[in-house]
């Protein structure tokens, strides 16, 4: 390329859609592309640990609809990272809608141990009302805002109806059971309530065929696959960038200058910014000069972006069953459906209703994976790691009635309280539509201009239009920015 074609290219993150975004230019060619990242490490909300000789993942940890029209299956299955299973064209061709049927255990906060076969009206019941939410693409169409408040409304009318042969005490059991898998619905959209939840937003979200799988060796190595076909000096490490000078406001002969933190300015033709959405909301105002337009910082304070927490827990024995997949628990007293908590510092771990069995790494390995989100998952994030690691004895406990099970130890993820996050993934929240997702990938100058367009541009997981919240999400915006760049010189080239 001569030097008119290889222009100074900027990454701002090297997540997984940074890493996605400069794999596409310098595989295409480019020669000036840099990744400029905050932290110590390559794969932002991509983060593989231990507990004790267990793979955990404090991150990302699923391959949402593995399939061939997934790049992230695809990326996986080249790099050699599947699990056999995966690899199954059956598997392939399953259409689960992102809710693979899992074997359940169900345990009563009375200490009962309650028969699958007996929730199994609730969870029908709680799948059919999520299945009609789809219904409602438009918003002119309903009267009910939010998923929440459509779902509860339901449940209460429906299960009159339709359980009207069982007691009372079993109907309210039910129901009971219907505000557990409404508050593990909450991780699923890293929201504080469904309430939150746009009804007509989201069903923006699509899904993908494919019974979802996880990478046995940890979601770390397809990192590391990935880094080792880039440069190894392209990532600058430990350097936040304090503000992006776009518009030629420097007065330089590059339209954007990149300032870090540490004083240095880089001057650059293009830059990709690949920053978590909690980070943009919190930093928009000082992260860019000139501020960013209008309608695009609307859609950045409209679009939601929340937490979901994982809280790792070993045992020396397990106490579920060995096929179990799946472990829920159903508080008794909890008269109306709800998937909120009533006093957050007091009671944040009734909030924690579901567990699921990690599969082990290694023999004689006992591990779980408790799910929270929202308020309670922040205020659990202020807590030490032996506050929490009671809390979960008790709750254990109490549903199990076995006052001796102890759990060997805890690992807790934080991403609320980490400050290049501020949380986990987005979510579509009230008053949302698509034309906030289109503007959060919309390039900067809004309006192109012959001598300096596509000076900053959007990518994340947060900038894709049906698939955000997901790796592959991320991993796809990523390849769109780079090829936004890739397209614009090739036109400018051809004749």
């Amino acid at each position: 390329m001569s030097t008119s074609e290889d222009p100074e290219i900027v990454i701002i993150g090297c997540g997984v859609s940074g890493i996605a975004a400069a794999h596409r230019l310098v595989k295409a060619g480019y020669r000036h592309v840099r990744i400029l990242e905050a932290t110590g490490r390559s794969g932002g909300r991509i983060k593989t640990a231990a507990l004790g000789n267990t793979i955990t993942e404090i991150g990302a940890a699923y391959i949402h609809g593995p399939s061939e029209k997934n790049p992230l299956f695809c990326l996986a299955r080249d790099y050699g990272l599947l699990p056999p299973e995966a690899l199954n064209p059956e598997n392939q061709a399953v259409d689960v809608d992102e809710d693979p049927p899992l074997v359940p255990n169900w345990f009563s906060s009375s200490g009962q141990r309650l028969s699958a076969e007996s929730m199994e009206p609730a969870e029908e019941l709680f799948s059919e009302i999520l299945d009609n939410t789809s219904k409602f693409q438009n918003p002119k169409n309903t009267s009910w805002k939010s998923v929440g408040h459509f779902m509860r409304t339901k449940a209460q009318n429906q299960a009159a109806g339709r359980w009207k042969d069982k007691d009372e005490t079993t109907r309210q059991l039910l129901l009971s059971a219907f505000s557990t898998m409404l508050k593990f619905e909450c991780c699923g959209s890293a929201t504080h309530s469904m309430d939150d939840i746009d009804l007509a937003g989201f069903s923006m979200f699509k899904s993908l065929r494919g019974v979802d799988c996880t990478l046995p060796r940890g979601f770390e190595r397809l990192i590391e696959n990935l880094m080792s076909e880039l440069p190894s000096d392209l990532v600058t490490y430990n350097c936040p960038v304090r503000c992006v000078h776009w518009s030629n406001t420097e007065g330089g002969l590059s339209p954007v200058t990149v300032e870090c933190e540490n004083g240095k300015r880089i001057a650059a033709d293009h830059v990709i910014v690949t920053v978590p959405l909690g980070y943009l909301k919190k930093h928009h105002s000082t992260l860019f000069h000139p501020p960013l337009p209008a309608h695009k910082l609307k859609s950045i304070e409209t679009l939601g972006f929340g937490t979901c927490d994982k809280i790792f827990v070993e045992f020396e024995s397990p106490w579920w069953d060995a096929d179990c997949e799946i472990i829920y628990l159903v508080w008794e007293d909890e008269e109306t459906v709800s998937d909120q908590v009533s006093d957050v510092s007091k009671s944040w771990i009734r909030k924690l209703v579901t567990f699921t069995v990690h599969k082990p790494s290694e023999k004689g390995s006992h591990v779980l994976c408790g799910w929270i989100c929202g308020h309670e998952a922040e205020y659990m994030e202020t807590l030490p790691e032996e506050k929490v690691r009671e809390s979960i004895t008790k709750l254990v406990r109490t549903f199990t009635g076995n006052g001796t099970i102890t759990p060997k130890r805890i690992l807790c993820s934080r991403w609320f309280t980490d400050p290049w996050t501020y949380g986990s993934y987005c979510h579509p929240a009230i008053g949302c539509t698509a034309k906030d997702l289109k503007n959060m990938m919309e390039p900067l100058p809004s309006q192109e201009t012959l001598s300096q367009p596509l000076q900053v541009l959007f990518a994340g997981e947060a900038t894709h239009p049906c698939f955000y919240s997901t790796v592959h999400g991320a991993i796809l915006t990523g390849w769109r920015e780079a090829d936004r760049l890739i397209t614009h010189y090739w036109a400018s080239v051809s004749p």
